[in-house]
């Protein structure tokens, strides 16, 4: 544990309605050491950002069911108490949220609201935390921060809105970084201004980051490694290299094929994903995917019928949720789905 700076043990996070358990996290493991990116990505629905924010302690006992461990250097946080959980948040962990204009407070001014995250875990006086507010804005690169610290949030634009929240999740200089959807509502240059800022700052802080997005061109551009995300479950681990280059799981397949590609002229339409997601409710029985899965009835009848393991694939650290064998998965993927997807 000494390596990893955050450890998931089995997390599980459910919560009770009135039509039954919601599990949007089912029996979720991984490990991220300092200075390195793991991606998560799967559809809406599939975990994720509950996931990101079971990690920050934002849900209580009241409102949710959670079980499992997740160590953040050195300290175990599910059965810590609010108190120390909100100590930590935004100070040794802090989040980058997918719309910076619902998560800004539009009543005051955006440097107001970088001061008052700050003199949470500093005392110093108004007139520091101010300058602190005005020198990280402009670490982030928003023009003329002494004027604009001053500015609310619908005064900004779309991509320095998104360049105030870092500056706001980082004005502490937090260990652990998640990013939830950072590039989502932005046009691509502003995308890409985005995502060399946060690949900046963390070189600069020796931060670990996690990426939570449906963006496989996000993942590409900043993940070491990446988990796959499906029904609440890891259904493919790997490193971001052997997710593009060997996937093993139908669903990675199924993204990676709904994945535009600017590097070639786009013969053909791209391929979504028939069906839709799972209830979180009601799972289907054997492999959460088998629904949907164009592979399933060369499983024997298990997909249907007995949920699969996540076992070791072909390579280092790579982990797989699938019934077919390591070999037939190999030889789809060489022999039918990577010829289709580079013809597209």
């Amino acid at each position: 544990m000494a390596e990893n700076f955050l450890e998931v043990k089995n997390l599980k996070i459910s919560f009770p309605t009135d039509d039954g358990l919601v599990k949007s996290v089912n029996d979720l493991s991984f490990s991220l050491e300092r200075g390195k990116t793991l991606g998560i990505v799967g559809e809406s629905g599939s975990g994720k950002s509950v996931t990101s924010l079971g990690i920050l302690g934002i849900y209580n006992k009241k409102n949710a069911q959670v079980e499992g461990e997740i160590w953040l250097d050195g300290q175990e946080l599910v059965s810590a108490s609010d108190e120390e959980r909100r100590k930590l948040r935004g100070s040794k962990m802090a989040m980058i949220f997918q719309d910076p204009l619902s998560s800004m407070h539009p009543y005051y001014s955006v440097g107001r609201q970088i001061m008052e995250a700050y003199r949470v875990h500093h005392r110093v006086s108004k007139q520091v935390a101010r300058k602190h507010a005005i020198d990280m804005l402009g670490r982030v690169g928003i023009p003329q921060p002494s004027r604009r610290v001053d500015d609310y949030p619908h005064q900004f634009s779309g991509g320095m809105r998104q360049r105030a929240m870092i500056a706001m999740a980082l004005v502490n200089d937090p260990e652990l970084l998640i990013a939830d959807e950072p590039t989502t509502a932005l046009d691509v240059t502003v995308q890409a201004q985005i995502l060399d800022l946060m690949h900046e700052l963390q070189e600069e802080f020796n931060s670990a980051l996690i990426v939570i997005t449906h963006d496989l061109g996000v993942v590409a551009e900043l993940a070491d490694d990446v988990l796959v995300m499906y029904g609440g479950k890891c259904i493919e681990y790997a490193s971001a290299a052997t997710i593009f280059e060997q996937p093993e799981h139908p669903y990675t397949w199924g993204l990676l094929g709904s994945m535009p590609r600017i590097d070639r002229p786009q013969m053909e339409r791209l391929v979504p994903i028939p069906g839709l997601p799972p209830s979180l409710i009601n799972l289907p029985t054997g492999c959460a995917f088998s629904p949907r899965c164009a592979y399933e009835p060369r499983t024997g009848g298990l997909g249907t019928t007995v949920p699969p393991e996540l076992v070791p694939a072909g390579g280092s650290k790579h982990l797989v949720r699938c019934h077919l064998p390591t070999e037939e998965r190999q030889r789809i993927w060489a022999e039918e789905v990577k010829p289709k997807l580079e013809a597209q």
